[in-house]
């Protein structure tokens, strides 16, 4: 497996390399971000750990960047930023996990096979609740026949919810599916924000509101009355 590590510390980025590379993986290291696109250009890589703040080009432009070419190689953010609007600007343009330095290289290395075990979602043309529709090839969202303008991660959210219809999801389910994230307690807040986004594009202009909150449970989309 092949890792990009994107990183100006070049103490850190070698601790990376070398920790990695001791659990076989093949490790390329780039020094900014100008550099980090120029390799991404040329080559495939299974997981990308990406620091935001970075010389020539900050990680979230990278980020967004590569998101934007329709690159879907999981990323993960390392980062000094710990603040929740920093992480839902990083998930917001299209991270697959965030962890906060200083970090222990073990979960780091949990985080990084998590993404490679990710499962990909069998290939379907439509998903559909009530009036709401997802269509995966177009990724167009509508509601009505009124489009719907979605995030990259609030349509993953919206994917995971049309995926299981009038189950309760808990924000740890959510965690695990939508973000391969698996400690609740740092990142229930980034959740909440997220489908209190979602429930604002999808239900705010009509009459039957379809996602709904279980009260210390989590979330359900349903179609029925309430």
């Amino acid at each position: 497996m092949r890792v990009l590590v994107i990183e100006d510390e070049q103490k850190l980025a070698r601790y990376i390399k070398k920790g990695l590379e001791e659990h076989n993986f093949a490790v390329d290291t780039a020094p900014d971000g100008e550099k980090g696109l120029f390799y991404l250009s040329g080559n495939e890589y299974d997981v990308i750990v990406l620091d935001l703040l970075l010389p020539k080009k900050d990680g979230l432009t990278v980020l967004q960047e590569l998101r934007a070419e329709g690159d879907e190689t999981p990323v993960l953010i390392l980062t000094a930023r710990d603040a929740l609007t920093d992480k839902v600007a990083g998930f917001d343009a299209g991270a697959d996990d965030y962890l906060t330095k200083p970090f222990s290289f073990l979960e780091l290395l949990l985080r990084v096979r998590a993404l490679l075990r990710r499962g990909k979602v069998e290939p379907q043309v439509r998903l559909q609740v009530r009036d709401l529709l997802m269509d995966l090839t177009t990724r167009r969202v509508s509601r009505a026949g009124k489009a719907l303008q979605l995030t990259s991660k609030e349509f993953a959210l919206l994917e995971f919810f049309l995926r299981n219809p009038g189950r309760v999801l808990t924000r740890t389910t959510i965690a695990e599916h939508v973000w391969d994230y698996g400690f609740e307690n740092t990142l229930s807040n980034v959740i909440d924000v997220f489908v209190n986004r979602l429930r604002h594009k999808i239900d705010r202009d009509f009459a039957h509101k379809l996602l709904h909150t279980v009260k210390g449970v989590g979330y359900v989309l349903q179609e029925k009355e309430e």
